[in-house]
């Protein structure tokens, strides 16, 4: 195979015409994004004032809510539209979406993936559950973050008697990838990567348009130097190689071996005696043995820190959406590194499990619960946020726990298995949602199991409403959990006590 072109970011990025539809790859802060190649992108706008009229497709978050991923190209008059599964990671970005800056969309990030290999196949889109009864459903609002998005990129079918959400396919004219190792002939590995993310896929759909994949790598070596079996994107599919001998496992971290599986980490740190670590001690009560579970980003991840503390991890299978089975998922922006993984799939072979058989238990955080038990984590007080995986975990898991705090800036103590509040918060417990990430109905149609855990109190969901079926020791129900809630939910027939052990160091 000839050699492919090694470019600078610079001359790469030349390549890419106005009007062209983006996908990039890798997620978060830093993992395998093509950081340099945006950071051109942008450069080259700034200083010529083209390309122009841009849509850029991104599955997961990218950037570190600083001044990298996508913030290297938050500019207005650049973008036409942006269809992106998570957005916090570049406040700038979302901050313009906010402006009607551009057409502003938010897809699940597994459908986006899904859409990925729709496009290399050739399919005219992807037809799925997922979404139904959430703000994706084209009966809410189908997606659209703001005024300026009008098109429709989500469409309600009906086959055989059921509902189905039918996205259709969107063109990718140009990938960025990020990948760790390429050889001289445009072969790619991520044998050094925490996962091999969706590389593949976005490059052969770039090639079923008769588009550009141009990926950026640490290292370039000799044709024929990465065994076959790690090859994750094939160099018929590359166009051309920039080299960043910079490019870490995330923006954080160089090269952790404990993140691929070269090396065990033994050496976990304590996980901190404080609010989180009560809620997630209760929400891990819910582990069952032999359970497929996955934990989403935030408070939730530390539900496996406690399985850990307990010796419960080995009784349970791990898993998070960007690809890892087993391990301990780092926390923070270093989420989507796994230590200890099991194994390592590229994350359209997880997201097909996750939207097919779904996990057996999902932990997932919120930013609003409402009366009625719908969740929303995708947009609050007119910021945009984004579900990454969210919506694709969470419709198909057969029990589902939101873990959080029960309010926003209280002040709370635990003091001798007890909670008390200093000061109270401003609910998260609302009359009626912003925006619906999980549908309450679509749970109740499904038989999901669901439960609501904070520090003061457990939340069921009821075939109406929630209701409260326990409450945390030192909390008095009229004093302090009633006037950090929004409405007064109903209650069980029994409201128990929750464990006085959860609340000791």
């Amino acid at each position: 195979m000839p050699q492919k072109p090694q470019l600078s970011a610079a001359e790469a990025v030349a390549l890419i015409p106005s009007g062209a539809t983006i996908a990039v790859g890798g997620a978060g802060a830093g993992h395998a994004l093509p950081d340099l190649l945006l950071e051109a992108l942008g450069d080259r706008f700034r200083g010529s004032g083209s390309p122009t009229e841009l849509t850029f497709f991104h599955p997961f978050g990218v950037g570190n809510q600083k001044d990298r991923g996508l913030e290297h190209v938050a500019e207005p008059g650049m973008i036409r539209r942006v269809v992106g599964g998570h957005w916090s990671l570049a406040p700038t970005m979302a901050r313009l979406a906010e402006e009607d800056a551009f057409e502003a969309y938010c897809l699940p990030a597994g459908v986006i993936v899904q859409l990925y290999h729709a496009a290399a196949a050739g399919s005219p889109g992807w037809m799925t559950h997922v979404g139904l009864q959430t703000f994706v459903d084209p009966r809410l609002q189908g997606g659209k973050l703001n005024a300026r998005a009008r098109q429709d990129l989500v469409e309600l079918v009906e086959r055989d008697g059921k509902e189905w959400l039918f996205y259709p396919t969107i063109p990718v004219n140009v990938a960025l990838l990020g990948a760790w190792t390429a050889d001289t002939d445009g072969n790619l590995a991520m044998n050094g990567a925490p996962a091999p993310w969706h590389n593949c896929a976005m490059a052969q759909a770039a090639k079923a348009s008769g588009g550009l994949t141009l990926a950026v790598v640490r290292e370039i070596v000799p044709a024929g130097s990465i065994h076959p079996r790690d090859v994750r994107t094939p160099g018929c599919f590359v166009d051309a190689l920039v080299l960043d001998p910079s490019l870490g496992q995330t923006f954080q971290t160089d090269f952790d071996p404990t993140y691929c599986g070269d090396a065990r980490k033994t050496d976990f740190e304590d996980f901190p005696f404080g609010l989180r670590k009560a809620i997630a001690r209760r929400a891990a009560m819910e582990l069952e043995d032999g359970a497929v579970i996955n934990v989403g980003f935030g408070l939730p991840d530390g539900v496996v820190a406690v399985a850990r503390e307990q010796g419960l991890a080995g009784r349970i299978q791990t898993t998070i959406e960007h690809g890892q089975f087993g391990g301990v998922p780092a926390p923070g922006l270093e989420f989507g590194a796994v230590w200890n993984a099991d194994a390592i799939v590229e994350t359209g072979h997880m997201f097909d499990f996750y939207q097919g058989r779904g996990v057996d238990q999902t932990y997932l955080g919120f930013l609003q619960i409402d009366r009625a038990g719908n969740v929303n984590v995708s947009q609050l007080g007119g910021k945009i946020v984004g579900v990454g995986g969210f919506i694709d975990i969470s419709q198909k898991a057969r029990k589902v726990v939101f873990c959080g705090a029960l309010s926003v800036r209280a002040e709370v103590e635990i003091d001798d298995r007890r909670v008390r509040y200093v000061r109270r918060g401003k609910p998260k417990l609302v009359d009626e949602v912003a925006q619906i990430t999980f549908s309450a109905d679509y749970a109740r149609r499904t038989g999901q199991q669901v439960l609501y855990v904070t520090e003061a109190a457990v939340f069921r969901l009821g075939e109406r409403e929630i209701e409260l079926i326990e409450i945390a020791p030192g909390v008095d129900l009229e004093n302090d959990l009633a006037p950090q809630l929004g409405f007064r939910p109903s209650a069980a027939p029994e409201i128990r006590t929750m464990p006085e052990e959860i609340f000791r160091p």
